[in-house]
Parts: C-alpha cells; structure tokens; sequence
C-alpha cells in the first residue's frame, strides 16, 4: 500500500517511538503518527507487514506485554492468523515503531541510518 506521506504506527510513550519521532522532527520529515491506542491497530495491514518482514521482526517476544502472557496463549501463536488476532487484541507485542514509508515499504524499530536512507525515497 503505498501513502502519499509517512504514517509512524505506535503507542506515544514508547522509548523507540518519542526517538523516531523526534529524528523525523528535528529533520523536517512530514509524516502522519497512528497511535494504537487511540486508534487502533490497522487490522487490514497487519498481513502486508507480516508479509513485508515476517514474525519475527514484528512480534515483541523480549517486552513485557509478552512476559505476561500464557504459556497456552504463547503457544497457540501457530501462524499468520493467530498472530494477528494477537495483536489486535495486545497491541503491545507489535515492536515499535511501524514506519509505512511513502513507497509501500515498512520499517520496524528505530534506526536513524535507515530512517534517512528511506527518508530519501
């Protein structure tokens, strides 16, 4: 899905999420912020970023959110579609932040090497 300016997905007080921010800030980057909590996880979307970078990218296993679930909740994570109903329901265990670049591709976390190598596209 291609967008014609820069959507960050997140949660607002994530470490990684105020870092990129203020990156795309502080070098006059224009983007759009989703915040998960306020409105959401795009449910729609959640089968291109898997496809894009998989579940080991995009599922948080090390955060806290995960450490409280289940054992029997954990291990019924079996493929694409229990991992999404997961998320849609803890929007938590998606690592943060999502970045749909105007070109269709995501990026997951922070890095600014790569924020401004995309941001170049």
């Amino acid at each position: 899905m291609k967008t014609s300016i820069l959507i960050v997905y997140g949660i607002p007080n994530c470490d990684t999420v105020k870092k990129a921010r203020a990156w795309l800030t502080d070098h006059g980057v224009a983007y759009q912020f989703h915040d998960f909590k306020k409105q959401g996880v795009p449910a729609e979307l959640l089968p291109n970023w898997l496809a894009q970078v998989g579940e080991a990218v995009l599922l948080n296993r090390k955060g806290t959110t995960w450490r409280k679930l289940d054992e029997a909740t954990r291990a019924a994570l079996v493929d694409d579609n229990s991992i999404i109903a997961l998320m849609l329901t803890q929007p938590s265990v998606i690592k943060r932040p999502v970045a749909l670049w105007p070109n269709g591709q995501i990026s997951v976390g922070f890095d600014a090497a790569g924020f401004a190598a995309r941001a170049a596209l």
